[in-house]
């Protein structure tokens, strides 16, 4: 890990907009979403920072010389989840901080906080053919719950749902 990482708990200035912005240019360049999906990132995590309850929820921002470049949330007061259930969203990195073990810190942390604030599991939704992530969701123990293919985000893609029992 570059010396000048570091790995922020809670709130940042600048969150939203920035990883709604990695969320939007990762997902157009690589998949060909439009822009839909990037305004979807925003209103969710909007959502989520308002109700943000630090001992329900978790976001960690991966920051560099005061760049995000990163970020993981746990979102255990998510008004769709189950009764005890955390909900791992906004996982993501800037391509060039692969291979530095910080998806899995970052994964780990979030697991590690949901078993601390007594979930009993944690769900995702992701999609199939994303790569790395989806080798670390494997190696904590993530398993596919369900699978469905459409066109949502304006290309077909297979979505999924992805549980880990705590």
């Amino acid at each position: 890990m570059r010396n000048s990482i570091t790995i922020t708990p809670g709130p940042v200035p600048g969150l939203l907009g920035d990883i709604a912005a990695m969320h939007g240019r990762y997902y157009a360049r690589e998949w060909g979403f439009p822009t839909y999906f990037e305004a979807k990132v925003a209103r969710e995590m909007g959502d989520y920072l308002l109700r943000y309850d630090p001992a329900r929820d978790l976001v960690e921002s991966v920051l560099e010389e005061g760049r995000i470049l990163g970020s993981v949330t746990m979102d255990g007061s998510d008004p769709d989840a189950a009764p005890g259930q955390g909900h791992l969203r906004w996982f993501i990195l800037d391509d060039s901080l692969a291979g530095q073990g910080l998806g899995k810190r970052l994964l780990g942390d979030a697991v590690g906080f949901a078993r601390n604030a007594g979930f009993s599991s944690i769900y995702l939704t992701t999609f199939r053919g994303l790569e790395p992530a989806g080798t670390l969701y494997a190696r904590v123990g993530f398993r596919v719950v369900s699978e469905l293919a459409g066109e949502t985000w304006g290309r077909a893609v297979v979505e999924q749902r992805l549980e880990l029992d705590l």
